[in-house]
């Protein structure tokens, strides 16, 4: 009777230890299910931000460009209103990273002086030297003044 006795002790706590073996390998089941579903989420997460930085590059250079765009348009407009009238033209006028430069024909040196001051007073520009003056002959009968002007762009206050 008594071996009877612990046969059903023993089959009781075997089938006892079966059920939360079973248990347990359905929650570890569970829970690794949970895990590579979320692996796959973080996966779509990680492709997203990546779209999210490449978009975000592109809105940069966007704006960027957006606000470089008007620059030169700009630069040509404000040296057409600090011309001289009737006293000067402007033959050439180029801009780098390092400053702009005017090429111009003047018909005396006071001209290109009241020029060079009128780019000074302007607060875009700083640094306006004059490299050249040199005769020029090319209208017979004109003795006007070939000039170089360079100077650089101001930075812009954010404040405004």
């Amino acid at each position: 009777m008594s071996l009877v006795l612990v046969t059903i002790a023993a089959l009781w706590f075997n089938w006892l230890l079966s059920s939360k073996i079973e248990t347990l390998d359905k929650r570890i089941k569970d829970t690794k299910a949970q895990v590579e579903k979320y692996n796959k989420i973080n996966k779509e997460i990680a492709e997203i931000k990546k779209k999210l930085d490449v978009l975000n590059k592109k809105i940069d250079v966007i704006q960027s460009l957006d606000l470089t765009r008007k620059a030169p348009v700009e630069l040509l407009d404000d040296m057409s209103k600090l011309v001289v009238d009737k006293q000067m033209w402007l033959i050439e006028l180029s801009e780098k990273s390092d400053g702009v430069k005017i090429v111009g024909i003047a018909l005396d040196n006071p001209t290109i002086a009241e020029y060079m001051t009128r780019i000074e007073t302007s607060k875009k520009y700083i640094d306006v030297k004059l490299k050249s003056i040199n005769q020029d002959n090319s209208i017979k009968g004109l003795q006007l003044k070939r000039f170089e002007i360079s100077f650089k762009k101001a930075t812009p206050d954010k404040t405004t």
